[in-house]
């Protein structure tokens, strides 16, 4: 069974319990949980899953609900960012030999890094969709298009775009070696522009109370104020803008896919969770706002997603909904050091080592990926026996990272 250590209520400093599913938390995170536990907006308690680790403001691997507010640097700079996955009807001897051919041509299609497409036609009806959204967000906030070089753009252009740091497109084997496809990724530059954004708002708008305040970070914008309703509309509007680029760029390599291989199905229903998004949701008797900060929901019979490290297991889950999770789970391994240690420590041979067997890139711009930088991922698993139930485990055999 999972360790689970439990901060108890504090009358004196206001605090409600925080709840932990793991025994192994670094210390600065835990006082990042200690912090948001003493908001005088948290409902019931705070829920840390098995992959937690030090964020910016609220801490990744964390479940915060909230009553009448909402904490924008809980949810982020890449609001909606999360996985989307398919099973095809290919096995892994249907697979081309040159894997790093496929890889390379998977690279053509979908931009990697700070890459983005010149043309919009194939991804012209997704932009459609989010066109009128991202006009009435431009015009209540010209402030937000100061942060964007190019604002209407950037957002048309990155559509169907992969990014960097964590973000990858894999294909994969399950136990019976059958293919998927699955991807993270999230609102690129436009989610991050609008996370900067209202984070900023929301601490002027609290300046005044900011003495009384755990952590600047979390200034939050209650119902009613001024900017409250913008932010929800801004934030649903970054969620829909991450999942219609996950499902445009797995257009894209699905097609790359078919370029190489015999003729092929899909035979699941795509797989799509956000892990940094808020949701309004029930839970303990009372409607709150729920932020999934580097979590994913994990509702009674609630198909995700939880990838481990580069060149590590992945898992598709079914959720239990427990309660005391706010039927939540981990989204990932989550990360034991930070980018700039794991550069100073690890060198190329190491990674080539780590990642033997998977066709990635294995040069110095990806060490910071290095799988010994991350949690290990059957340790977050077995924390989260509660939480959810392993479908299928899934082994890379290509990853593309931008």
């Amino acid at each position: 069974m999972p360790v689970k250590i439990v901060l108890n209520k504090n009358a004196s400093s206001g605090s409600v319990p925080v709840k932990i599913f793991t025994d192994k938390v670094e210390p600065a995170a835990l006082e990042q949980l200690k912090n948001i536990a003493q908001l005088p907006i948290i409902h019931s308690h705070v829920a840390a899953m098995p992959d937690v680790h030090l964020g910016r403001g609220a801490t990744v691997g964390s479940v915060i609900p909230t009553f009448s507010a909402v904490i924008p640097s809980a949810v982020g700079v890449d609001i909606g960012c999360g996985m989307n996955a398919v099973r095809t009807s290919l096995h892994a001897h249907q697979l081309p030999d040159s894997l790093k051919a496929l890889r390379e041509a998977i690279e053509v299609k979908v931009p990697v890094g700070r890459g983005r497409h010149k043309m919009i036609t194939a991804r012209e009806s997704a932009c459609k969709i989010l066109a009128p959204g991202v006009d009435r967000l431009f015009e209540k906030h010209p402030g937000l298009m100061k942060k964007l070089r190019q604002p209407q753009k950037t957002w048309v252009t990155q559509m169907g775009t992969l990014g960097g740091g964590n973000h990858f497109i894999e294909i994969c084997l399950d136990e019976s070696n059958a293919v998927w496809v699955m991807l993270h990724s999230g609102s690129r530059g436009i989610g991050s522009a609008i996370g900067e954004h209202f984070i900023q708002l929301a601490r002027r708008d609290m300046a005044g109370n900011m003495q009384n305040m755990p952590d600047r970070d979390l200034a939050y914008f209650s119902e009613g104020s001024s900017h409250f309703n913008d932010y929800l509309e801004a934030v649903n509007w970054a969620q829909e803008y991450a999942r219609l680029n996950r499902q445009e760029m797995m257009k894209l390599v699905l097609n790359s896919l078919g370029a190489y291989v015999p003729k092929f199905t899909l035979t699941s229903e795509a797989i799509n969770c956000h892990h940094n998004y808020v949701v309004r949701e029930r839970h303990f008797e009372r409607d709150v706002y729920v932020t999934r900060k580097g979590a994913i929901s994990a509702q009674k019979d609630q198909m995700g997603i939880i990838p481990g490290s580069m060149g590590a297991k992945s898992f598709i889950v079914r959720g239990r909904g427990n309660p005391e999770s706010f039927c939540s789970c981990a989204h990932g391994a989550g990360r034991k050091m930070s980018r700039t240690s794991a550069r100073q420590r690890f060198t190329r041979g190491d990674l080539e080592s780590q990642t033997h067997g998977v066709e990635c890139r294995k040069d110095k711009g990806v060490i910071d990926e290095i799988p010994a930088a991350y949690k290990d991922i059957d340790e977050v698993m077995n924390n989260q026996l509660d939480l959810v139930d392993v479908v299928h485990t899934l082994r890379q055999v290509i990853c593309i990272k931008g």
